[in-house]
């Protein structure tokens, strides 16, 4: 089986602090996982950073490379990004790239990078008007969003529930892919 490469992209929400079980996961798939990161997400990781990237054995990126500098990853086969905030979701759709992680997932659009995306967002910010018009744009642009029934609901405010790992893994394990198609993701 050829070597497929995962971008695994996380925002900074309490689902992000299993993010070793989910690389070991997609790895057991077959994946060979880079981690992206938030800034806010790479902080609240800070110190397992360095056992993230010998894990996946890729630097652990939440920053764009300066110009002129190698690119130190493969070139994606797919893209998850999750947990996926209400900051981040609605970024995306809009297209504002100043986020690393945002910047590759909105370029993944345009170079038709299978990409699945699974918000973590509570009852409350899903009544915002916009959040719906974002997830609404990203499943038009061809974007997998796991999001209502059978995908991530959102909970009330303050009352964490089990986020469905395993469902956005799934998703990503049926899109259709062609190894090495993605090129640069910046």
């Amino acid at each position: 089986m050829p070597t497929r490469t995962l971008y695994l992209f996380s925002c900074a929400a309490p689902p992000v602090f299993d993010i070793a079980h989910v690389i070991e996961d997609a790895q057991a798939d077959g994946w060979d996982v880079c981690l992206g990161l938030t800034p806010a997400a790479a902080r609240w990781l800070g110190d397992s950073l360095d056992g993230l990237a010998v894990l996946t054995g890729h630097p652990v990126r939440w920053d764009y490379e300066l110009p002129g500098q190698p690119e130190v990853w493969p070139p994606a086969d797919a893209i998850l990004l999750a947990p996926a905030t209400f900051n981040t979701i609605n970024q995306w759709a809009l297209g504002l790239t100043d986020k690393f992680v945002v910047g590759v997932v909105a370029e993944g659009i345009g170079k038709r990078i299978p990409t699945v995306t699974m918000p973590c967002v509570n009852a409350a910010y899903a009544q915002h008007p916009a959040f719906e018009r974002s997830v609404e744009t990203l499943r038009a642009a061809g974007v997998t969003v796991l999001y209502g029934e059978g995908g991530f609901v959102p909970n009330q405010p303050g009352t964490p529930e089990a986020y469905p790992w395993g469902v956005a893994l799934g998703a990503v394990r049926a899109e259709p892919y062609e190894p090495a198609r993605g090129g640069r993701s910046e």
